[in-house]
């Protein structure tokens, strides 16, 4: 079929892209630069020049797509409010409304476990959890509004799936692994509470087979977990992907609780002055990575028939060099 992907460029976009090339799909991404142009046509894919602030190109790239995947989005958990409000929510609202204006009968919308944060802990975590009244950081309250949008969009013109991964990883990453690795390289690396506690994760091509599943299989205005199975604790996750770098970790660590008040120290700082840059610690990054974060992927695997094909031990050794 003749898939359309935002965010074709990044590292879900990429793989997912090559994805559907293997298996005889045709595959438009967008891309604003030459640069993500070229990602794209590396992956396999034909760029489709545009951005996400242009309804109008936006829906004539989508002409005879039988489904979008929208994976583009602002990371991070520091920056312009603006900013992430644009990208994440106007943006989505534009794709949404590309894919009505272009007849598109699909929509499969990349979300995260990150709209959750701002409300309990995250154990064992399950579609049902409602979103919280008050998020913690730009980015889980902007994709938890794209996440609101792309579920209200659903009709029966227009089928809306939300697929929420938990802590992306694997070759070729381009976010977790380089941040936990400029850390240690910089000696600015601490476990939170001593990183002893689970976690779930999610292999990028274990995401890209859950998005084609909810493609395939996912009932409209659903949200739908995927990870890589059984949670494994964070600091033997996180200290082997850096071994696949070369690197090891210090077994430096602070307590949560002084995380958790120099995240909040830092944040009013920050806002109050302003302060150039970011704070050195965010509640938001206190909340993804130093305490529990596990999701239950029942759904999922009952429904869509996702499987998460590649194995937490897999991953890491087609990480190692040699």
């Amino acid at each position: 079929m003749k898939c359309f992907v935002t965010g074709g460029s990044g590292f879900i976009g990429r793989n997912l892209i090559q994805m559907l090339k293997q298996r005889g799909d045709e595959v438009l991404a967008l891309a604003r630069s030459d640069a993500a142009a070229a990602s794209v046509k590396e992956a396999g894919g034909e760029p489709a020049r545009g951005d996400l602030d242009d309804e109008a190109t936006l829906a004539a790239s989508m002409a005879g797509c039988a489904v979008v995947f929208h994976s583009a989005a602002q990371v991070g958990d520091w920056g312009d409010p603006a900013v992430f409000h644009r990208h994440n929510v106007g943006g989505t609202e534009r794709v949404l409304a590309a894919a009505r204006r272009a007849g598109v009968p699909q929509v499969v919308h990349v979300s995260t476990e990150a709209v959750l944060v701002g409300g309990p802990p995250i154990v064992r975590a399950d579609e049902t959890w409602p979103l919280p009244a008050r998020p913690i950081g730009l980015y889980s309250l902007t994709k938890g509004l794209a996440e609101q949008r792309a579920l209200a969009a659903n009709s029966p013109e227009l089928a809306t799936v939300v697929v929420r991964p938990r802590l992306v990883w694997g070759q070729g990453d381009t976010t977790l692994l380089p941040q936990f690795a400029k850390a240690v390289r910089s000696g600015s690396f601490a476990w939170i509470d001593g990183g002893h506690f689970q976690t779930s994760t999610c292999h990028v091509r274990n995401v890209c087979e859950g998005l084609l599943a909810a493609a395939e299989r996912g009932r409209g205005g659903e949200v739908y977990f995927v990870t890589d199975g059984p949670s494994i604790e964070f600091r033997d996750f996180i200290g082997a992907l850096l071994q696949t770098q070369g690197l090891t970790p210090p077994s430096r660590s602070v307590p949560r609780w002084l995380a958790r008040a120099v995240a909040a120290g830092g944040e009013h700082l920050w806002h109050t002055l302003p302060l150039p840059g970011r704070p050195p610690l965010t509640r938001n990054a206190v909340r993804l990575i130093g305490e529990e974060v596990t999701v239950c992927d029942d759904k999922a695997r009952r429904e869509l028939g996702y499987c998460g094909s590649v194995s937490v031990q897999a991953g890491l050794a087609e990480m190692r060099p040699g």
